[in-house]
Formats: structure tokens, sequence, C-alpha cells
């Protein structure tokens, strides 16, 4: 059995082999659609031009440097929050940096709201999506035992809840993409290392690694990538909260190989590097932006 599953990742030399490749794997006959980078332009490779992109909690922190870079690379983008001063300033001064940027409210942990949403989404686009990011999240800084059943309830919402739904939502989307849709998921390196007073935080983390890798083999088929970035701790609105225990931030900054913590344009880049067609042979995969952290 192990010789014959290794034959499909093992390349034959040509001298051996008169079959091709794509058709050893048969990946052809299951109607696999999903666009190759082979054959583009370097220029097409690295680029956003013309996708379409939908980023969630897109005002401030990690989300905003997103919808700044993916804008940036030439797609359009549209990204929701719930603050509607906060997204209306972003998106003014989005406008005077000629990025293509439209907003609209949403809490996402609110069902009606994700609908509403992916509506204003499907009219904007004309029906197509290229690049669903769900970036929207909250933390909780609390120890279990003291967790009360709304913290719990909130959590999951916003950062499982949320996602999963919003990708049921953008499937249909992203397929009429034509073959090169894709999801990111923003998550933590707390879903995948053990950390204090963050229990509930880390589960809904860990959740959404494994709806990444989930996704990305259920949704192969119609040619849709789903990755996931995990970063570790970033200079945000987050990083400043003064429930976090000072004694556990200094002992996380001395495990930090690189001795810092990231800026939010440090995790934007690998989101945007994940849209593009030069990133076409990766899915399922969970990538930590996060200084080191995961190997001390």
């Amino acid at each position: 059995m192990w010789s014959s599953i290794s034959s499909i990742y093992l390349t034959p030399s040509p001298l051996h082999c008169s079959t091709p490749i794509s058709k050893q794997v048969g990946r052809e006959a299951e109607g696999i659609k999903m666009v190759a980078a082979a054959g583009r332009s370097r220029e097409e490779r690295w680029s956003l031009a013309g996708a379409t992109a939908l980023v969630t909690g897109g005002s401030k922190g990690i989300g905003h440097a997103i919808v700044e870079e993916l804008a940036g690379f030439g797609a359009r983008v549209h990204t929701c929050a719930r603050n509607a001063a906060e997204l209306e300033s972003c998106r003014r001064r989005w406008a005077e940096k000629g990025l293509q940027v439209t907003v609209s409210i949403c809490d996402v942990s609110v069902r009606t709201d994700r609908e509403a949403l992916m509506a204003t989404v499907e009219a904007t686009f004309a029906g197509k999506l290229d690049v669903l990011v769900n970036n929207a999240g909250q933390s909780l800084f609390k120890d279990t035992a003291g967790c009360a059943g709304e913290d719990y309830a909130r959590i999951m919402a916003t950062n499982v809840e949320s996602c999963f739904h919003l990708c049921q939502l953008a499937h249909p989307l992203l397929q009429n993409a034509g073959g090169g849709g894709g999801v990111v998921n923003v998550s933590s390196i707390a879903g995948l290392i053990g950390l204090p007073a963050l229990a509930v935080y880390s589960m809904s983390k860990g959740a959404m690694n494994q709806l990444t890798r989930s996704l990305a083999a259920e949704w192969a088929p119609d040619g849709i990538r789903v990755n996931c970035v995990a970063p570790g701790g970033v200079r945000t609105d987050i990083s400043c909260d003064k429930t976090i225990d000072p004694e556990l931030v200094k002992k996380e900054m001395a495990r930090l190989p690189m001795g810092r913590i990231a800026e939010p344009e440090e995790v934007a880049s690998m989101v945007a590097f994940l849209c593009m067609p030069a990133a076409s042979y990766m899915t399922g995969q969970v990538i930590c932006i996060d200084g080191g952290r995961t190997i001390t």
C-alpha cells in the first residue's frame, strides 16, 4: 500500500514514464479547477490585479493592514467592522490613497449580520469572490475557573461560528471566481501551544486551525484553497490590553528568538502571498508568524 501511495509523490524520470503526472494522480478526472501559477508571468503570479476580496474586521490592527496590502496589490476589497465612525474614517483614508475599498457595518458574531454582509459582497462584486479573509475576532484573558458561560459563548460566536458560517456563505461566490478562489483564516499560535489564562481563546483558534485543514481537503475539488496564518504577538490594541498579566508578557518576550513582537504589516504580507497565484499549490496549511516562538 505504501509503495502505491509514495508513487503519487515521487516524480518519475521521463525515461521511465510516458504518462503525464497529472493523469497518474487522476486529479483532472476529479474535476480540479484550481488555477496553477505555472504558465503565468512573474508579474501575474505576484499580483492581485482584478481580484475581489472580503476582509472581516478591517478597521484596525491586522485586518486594517490586510485591507491595505490586498488593495495595494490591485484587489478590490470589501471590509466590515462594528464601529461605523472608525470604518468611515478608514474608508476616506483609503480613498485618498487611491485604494479600491468599500465598507459596511457588521458584527460577525450575529448570524443575520453575516448574511447581510455576504449579500452586500455578492451585489458589490457581481456574484464572484476571489478571496475571503476571516480576520475579525476577540480575545479573552481570564483564568478558566472564572470564565462565565457568556464569555465562552461570545468568543466562540465571534471566532469560530463566524468563520464557519462565512465560509459556508462564501462558497458559491468563491466557486464563481473561476478556479482560483481562496480562504485565509487568521488564527493564533495560541491554538498550537499552551498558554495560561487563554483556554477559551486558544480553543477557538485551535478550532479555526482544524477547520482550515478540513475545508482544504473538502473544497480542493471545487478549486478553492484554504489556508491559515497563526500570528504570535502583534503590535495591535490587543497587545496593549491591561488585563494581560505583565509577568506573562515578560516571560513570553524572553522566549522570542527575534526579541520583538510583529508589526501588523508582517502578518498582512503573508496573507497577501496566500491569496496570490504564486501560492496556487498551497492549501490546508497553518503558517506561524511568530518570530520563532513556536520553536522554543
